[in-house]
């Protein structure tokens, strides 16, 4: 008897194994053909049963909506009463699709600062009498915090649950428009400068293009005592974006 192995893909949830079914067959997210994505996930779920493996109830629940929204796809539409234009019945599903793709942009990015900065070794600093210890840079936990604490403060950042647009925000852009501010402001701006406008997306972006400029060594995020502001600037000599 000849022996073979399966290899099946391991998810961290239903919206993990959605991406991977929308990448892998580059569906356009914003017109999901909702009976082929619904059919390639329940295969997926199949695939486990087959080999007796746990399937977590969030699989099942997305399954079950996937095949709710499938059958509304499919029924009759009512006459039209009104110029207004139908609701797409795939709206919330797109929305949650997109913003948890963002967030995947973002965990990927700080995943990457992470592994880059556990191969660096630094030596444990001394007892010196001094009542503050100035950093010669922000550390990635900081700079996150920093983010955090400028997203908390902006109320307006409130956004409805269900909301379906373009993604018309590029990281390469940000950091074009990052390093111009800069320039025009002498080459120093506040932290929370870089954050004072913006819809959500917009800032998770503008702080992804600044970590990506931090990556590239053309600017700096310093803070010249602990407790005080925080200021980005350009390094010298580095005044464009790097390709």
């Amino acid at each position: 008897m000849k022996e073979y192995s399966v290899r099946l893909e391991s998810f961290e949830g239903p919206m993990d194994l959605l991406m991977h079914l929308i990448d892998k067959t580059k569906i356009d997210i914003y017109d999901i053909p909702i009976a082929e994505l619904t059919e390639q996930y329940i295969e997926y779920l199949d695939q486990f049963r087959e080999f007796n493996m746990d399937i977590a109830s969030e699989f099942i629940v997305m399954a079950a909506t996937l095949l709710q929204i499938k059958s509304r796809m499919m029924l009759p539409k009512p006459p039209k009463v009104s110029d207004e234009p139908e609701e797409d019945p795939r709206k919330e599903l797109i929305a949650r699709i997109l913003e948890y793709r963002r967030f995947k942009q973002v965990s990927s990015v700080l995943e990457g600062m992470q592994e880059a900065q556990e191969r660096s070794f630094a030596r444990e600093p001394e007892d010196i009498p001094v009542k503050h210890l100035p950093p010669d840079n922000m550390s990635l936990d900081e700079l996150i915090e920093a983010f955090s604490n400028v997203i908390a403060v902006r109320k307006e950042l409130k956004i409805p649950e269900v909301l379906v647009e373009p993604e018309e925000y590029s990281i390469q852009d940000k950091m074009e428009e990052l390093i111009s501010r800069l320039n025009r402001a002498g080459g120093r701006i506040l932290f929370s400068e870089a954050f004072d406008s913006g819809n959500k997306p917009e800032l998770i972006t503008t702080f992804l293009a600044m970590l990506e400029l931090i990556k590239l060594r053309s600017i700096t995020v310093r803070q010249g005592e602990q407790f005080t502001d925080i200021y980005i600037s350009i390094r010298v000599g580095d005044n464009n974006v790097h390709e």
